[in-house]
């Protein structure tokens, strides 16, 4: 038997798919089929990781066209992002020329393994006939409310200079820089609407045939469906009520104070003029410092401060004071929490360190508890007690009807909480699609019309020192005209997290 010499065989065929047009891929009456794995990142190499998805896609083609599918299987590159700047400043060259000279590289490997593509369709997210129909995107949603801009604290990177959403954040780090912990930072972004989807997605994670259920339970998690209420909580000698989503509302009795997150709006507007301004702003601005995975893990000393402000407690209508509180996030519910800490470990043991007031409000059923015999929390099923008409009943029974008790007097209602939050995708990069909005000083924030698309992302630019974006210092990216009033404008010049460009 004559040896198998890939060099000569491989090429052979190779070379007579590319004359003939093999994959090329035309309308005809052949029933229809969409192939098309993840795109690459273009890093420099295809590595085994790409061997093995393009291979398994490459069978699946093949397979199909044999069963006489007219088979649509396409390559692109997904180009934006901060490892392409990253890539540039190690090696002092230009994001764009990098990323480009690697998709020629990595195109021509994967053309010498034989992979079935029609090359004709190629694309690339880099590039402005690609990206264009990103901006269009976000301009459609933009009009239906679905993409907003607010001054938030958002997870930053100072490696990397820019923001990161949350799921970048891993175990308190950058996602690219492992050793680089992230800090809060409050700033102006934009955000995509994804939370009115919240309930949708939910939903659908029934209805995906195939996928593995540790991976439908992490997408469960992680939309993070919780049914509870909201509560009133009227602040004293202030005409405003904070608003606390619990999922324990048979505790209600015994909540004996309540904790906002140091990131909530309401701490600065409430300790303004305060004697206790000082120290609440210095301990906020300490941990804000400390991010979100180490100030809620469970060896983190659980600290806080009081604000000098109190709220009643809806129920008792007894004082409550108000603190600041390093494990309560911002992004839970409405950044605020009702402290009960008879049934509440956390609660119990920030009670404790600040000789704040204990009230039991559920014992079990066959004995009795009393507040200064308790060592900790009791956090198991029993009987109401000190908790007005809903007393002798069964704590969790009880949730509904004191549901329906602080509807009908206006002191909260029933609500559903997610744990998914809006996608912040603003990127104080460069290399990425800009965001197709205008700023004017008459008009505000205006959509660049969708006829002017593509904003153009300018490749004659160089990256600042420590990597910072040109765009803002680029007077001739950033100055332009409003499309409303004709009037001199400004650009922004934020781009876009590089995940919305594998998002659509």
């Amino acid at each position: 038997m004559e040896r198998y010499d890939p060099q000569a065989l491989e090429i052979k065929w190779q070379s007579s798919w590319e004359k003939e047009g093999s994959f090329k891929v035309t309308e005809d009456k052949r029933k229809k089929y969409y192939l098309l794995e993840m795109f690459p990142y273009p890093s420099g190499k295809i590595h085994m990781g790409h061997v093995r998805n393009y291979a398994i896609g490459d069978v699946v083609a093949r397979y199909k066209r044999m069963m006489g599918f007219n088979v649509l299987h396409p390559m692109g590159w997904d180009a934006f992002g901060m490892p392409a700047e990253n890539a540039a400043i190690e090696n002092n060259t230009h994001p764009a020329k990098w990323t480009y000279e690697n998709i020629d590289y990595m195109r021509s490997q994967l053309q010498r393994m034989g992979f079935s593509y029609d090359w004709d369709r190629e694309l690339a997210t880099c590039r402005a006939e690609y990206y264009c129909w990103e901006q269009l995107v976000f301009l459609r949603m933009f009009k239906k409310g679905l993409a907003y801009k607010k001054k938030t604290y958002v997870n930053w990177c100072e490696l990397c200079q820019t923001v990161l959403a949350n799921e970048q954040v891993v175990d308190g780090c950058c996602w690219r820089h492992p050793d680089q912990e992230v800090a809060l930072k409050e700033m102006d972004s934009w955000f995509l609407k994804i939370t009115d989807y919240a309930k949708e997605l939910l939903d659908y994670c029934d209805r995906l045939p195939g996928w593995p259920e540790k991976v439908l339970t992490m997408q469960r998690n992680w939309i993070g469906e919780s049914h509870g209420a909201t509560i009133r909580f009227p602040i004293v000698d202030v005409d405003h009520v904070i608003e606390v989503f619990t999922t324990r509302q048979d505790t209600v009795f015994g909540a004996t104070f309540l904790c906002f997150a140091p990131e909530h709006p309401l701490v600065k507007e409430l300790t303004k003029g305060m004697d206790e301004e000082k120290e609440v702003a210095e301990f906020v601005e300490r941990t804000l410092k400390v991010d979100t995975f180490m100030r809620t893990a469970d060896f983190t000393a659980k600290e806080g401060v009081f604000t000098g402000r109190y709220c009643l407690n809806p129920m008792t209508g007894e004082e409550m004071p108000i603190y600041v509180a390093n494990f309560v996030l911002y992004e839970y519910g409405t950044g605020a929490i009702m402290a009960v800490p008879t049934h509440d470990q956390r609660d119990f043991e920030f009670a404790k360190k600040y000789g704040l007031s204990l009230k039991i409000v559920i014992k079990p059923v066959d004995k009795e508890l009393t507040e200064e015999e308790m060592t900790e929390a009791y956090v198991d099923e029993g009987i109401l007690v000190n908790s007005g008409p809903f007393n002798g009943m069964q704590n969790m029974e009880a949730l509904e009807r004191i549901a329906d008790y602080l509807e009908s007097k206006g002191m909260g209602h029933k609500a559903v909480n997610f744990r998914l939050k809006d996608w912040g995708i603003s990127r104080q990069r460069y290399w990425g699609a800009p965001i197709p909005v205008i700023y004017c000083p008459k008009c505000c924030g205006v959509p660049v019309p969708e006829d002017q698309l593509p904003v153009v992302l300018p490749l004659d630019l160089d990256l600042k020192e420590g990597g910072r974006s040109p765009l803002p210092y680029e007077a001739a990216f950033y100055e332009t005209e409003c499309p409303r009033c004709s009037g001199p404008a400004r650009r922004e010049t934020d781009t876009m997290d590089t995940f919305v460009e594998s998002s659509w």
